[in-house]
């Protein structure tokens, strides 16, 4: 038979009571110091008034009130008089105040304390509106933070809130060393895993603008992405705009399932190779491309036609109908379309532009120069042919180079991948025929056996799947140095670009006179801050850098105007719009002795007047 579980008794149901709320935290210990304190008060004025113990008689009230008095402030009993009963009684209710007092300091001290830390470790609730929330860290975050201040400066108190499982004081100290310019945008850092729905909740994403969510610098970044992804799908509220990166193309599908058609889905290493094969292809593409990604300078937007007065025009009259605007495409249901025919009627299709920024497109300057049909060119586009390339190097993302390489490349076209690390593995290719030499790339003797005369461009990759991020660049800039010396010894001009992985080592490429130099992460950072600001860029850009549609080109000068004369860049664009192809800008030695980059210079002004060389080069949007 079972024993009968005695009651507890009431002492017992006390010191119960009294650990549970003792648990509670600051606010229960500074309510029982109060209750304390108001016994305390209380049974000494009532012990004061019953015994007549104070000369004279002032009343039950004043007696709490000097009791209170006592207990506070350990000063007061100086002042007392009476007998020698009533100043010991004060001081005995002055000793017990004091440690009563004592103790709700140090109570209050520890519970500041403990606030602090916690607003240090940034798990309070942010209540911004209209933010941008970074979810995730990697090395990208800086040039992403970096862009977002400068597409920020004509916002009204704009704010950036980064959520990562990493300390928050660290995280804002990271960035503002690396950002240390953020242009009137607030940062606010907060620490938590995204991948949790309450800890997610504090970034305040329902009421955000946009958010990014990265791809850690983890072993499994996708897996990471899409439990965020998953995450912000539970969340209340309305659903803000959302940029994510993912790394490997078999994970896109199971992505986009969870973010739906509205989410902007990034594939790094398919975008990273995309943008090395463009401007492997030709000298200052990498420029353009520069220019067009960030938010520093000229970038690319949607002006409504209708609103200003465009839609009756048709394509080739809409390039001419602005000073200071670039139309270079059209978006209407169907999607977008960048150098359309140029026939294409506008109607009520919004416009693809360059600006120099979005306040231009509020009133734009319409343009009155007429472009002169005299100075067009009769010369006929150099022809294509099949090429010869160099790829030295070796990394995960090289096969989807080779494909690029492939797809604009003539039939017949040769390519010899050099490799002294990893195991290549060949994509199927149609244009092109591989050799593939397995030898050290910083090796001279193998070097000078590769890199000869007649060949179209070199391509540097970097080891970034065998080696750390400075060895590798590291033997990637002795790479550089041995091919730039190899061709000038042949007085060869053959385009070299090189793949980095630290931007803090493009500097370092850069003295070796190469053409360009493709930083990984940086690329993808100015593409995933272009899209959280506007989504709809995505079919812009995935255009820009593929095979399909139209893509960047610099071409000579005297293939569409007569070089020499004074002309205007209004009947530049009408020259090239001639030929089927979009006007971008201009490649001039001119322009480079100005401090332009590669001597590129976007969206020239229509009434502009300029004097083209032979070896100047127009930046055109071409369909081949």
């Amino acid at each position: 038979m079972a024993r009968a579980t005695a009651a507890p008794s009431w002492g017992a149901r006390f010191r119960y009571f009294f650990d549970t709320t003792m648990t509670r935290g600051t606010p229960a210990l500074i309510g029982w110091l109060v209750i304390a304190t108001s016994a305390l008060v209380l049974v000494f004025a009532v012990l004061t008034a019953l015994l007549g113990l104070r000369d004279g008689e002032q009343g039950f009230g004043y007696e709490l009130f000097q009791a209170l008095m006592h207990a506070l402030d350990p000063g007061t009993v100086a002042g007392d008089t009476g007998s020698w009963t009533f100043l010991l009684t004060m001081l005995v209710l002055t000793l017990a105040g004091l440690l009563i007092v004592s103790a709700l300091i140090g109570v209050v001290s520890a519970g500041i304390d403990a606030r602090l830390a916690e607003l240090r470790r940034g798990r309070s609730r942010v209540l911004e509106t209209d933010h941008t929330v970074v979810l995730g860290w990697s090395e990208s975050i800086y040039t992403i933070i970096g862009e977002l201040c400068i597409a920020n400066e004509s916002r009204r108190r704009p704010a950036v809130v980064v959520m990562a499982d990493r300390d928050s004081v660290a995280m804002e100290e990271d960035l503002r060393a690396k950002v240390p310019d953020l242009r009137g945008t607030r940062l606010v850092c907060r620490s938590g895993s995204p991948m949790d729905v309450d800890e997610l909740a504090v970034t305040h994403p329902a009421a955000a603008r946009s958010i990014i969510v990265l791809a850690p610098e983890t072993d499994d970044p996708d897996a990471e992405v899409i439990k965020t992804l998953l995450a912000l799908s539970h969340m209340e509220g309305r659903t803000p705009r959302v940029v994510a990166e993912i790394r490997e193309q078999a994970n896109l599908g199971a992505a986009r399932l969870v973010v739906g058609q509205d989410a902007a889905l990034l594939h790094v290493d398919d975008t990273i190779a995309r943008l090395l094969v463009q401007t492997s292809r030709q000298s200052g593409a990498g420029a353009v491309y520069a220019e067009l990604f960030d938010f520093d300078g000229d970038e690319i937007y949607f002006l409504d036609s209708a609103a200003h007065g465009l839609g009756e025009l048709d394509y080739a009259a809409a390039q001419l109908a602005l000073e200071d605007v670039t139309v270079i495409g059209v978006a209407d249901v169907d999607g977008v379309r960048l150098n359309p025919p140029p026939s294409t009627p506008v109607g009520a299709a919004r416009l693809v532009v360059v600006a120099a920024d979005d306040g231009v497109l509020v009133d734009p300057v319409r343009s009155t120069t007429q472009p002169d049909p005299a100075v067009r060119s009769t010369l006929d586009l150099p022809a294509r042919r099949p090429s010869t390339s160099l790829v030295l190097g070796w990394n995960h993302r090289t096969p989807v180079v080779l494909s690029e390489l492939d797809s604009f490349s003539e039939p017949g076209s040769r390519l010899t991948l050099l490799t002294s690390v990893g195991t290549p593995r060949l994509p199927r290719l149609e244009n092109i025929e591989i050799e593939v030499v397995e030898a050290s790339t910083t090796d001279r003797r193998v070097l000078e056996q590769h890199v000869v005369a007649g060949l179209d461009h070199v391509l540097v990759l970097a080891y970034s799947d065998d080696l750390g991020v400075q060895a590798a660049d590291a033997r990637s800039l002795v790479t550089l140095l041995h091919v730039r010396d190899l061709l000038g010894a042949l007085g060869d001009t053959t385009p070299v670009v090189s793949e980095m992985l630290d931007d803090r080592n493009r500097a370092l490429a850069q003295v070796s006179d190469i053409d360009d130099v493709v930083v990984s992460g940086e690329i993808v950072s100015l593409l995933v801050a272009q899209l959280s600001e506007d989504p709809r860029l995505q079919e812009v850009f995935a255009e820009l850098l593929g095979a399909e549609g139209s893509e960047v080109y610099l071409r000579p000068a005297e293939a569409y105007v007569a070089t020499g004369a004074e002309l205007t860049w209004a009947s530049v664009v009408a020259a090239v719009s001639a030929r089927g192809e979009t006007a971008l800008g201009l490649k001039s030695a001119t322009l480079a002795e100005d401090g332009r980059a590669f001597g590129v210079r976007l969206n020239l002004p229509k009434s502009v007047r300029h004097v083209l060389h032979p070896e100047d080069r127009v930046v055109v949007l071409a369909a081949d």
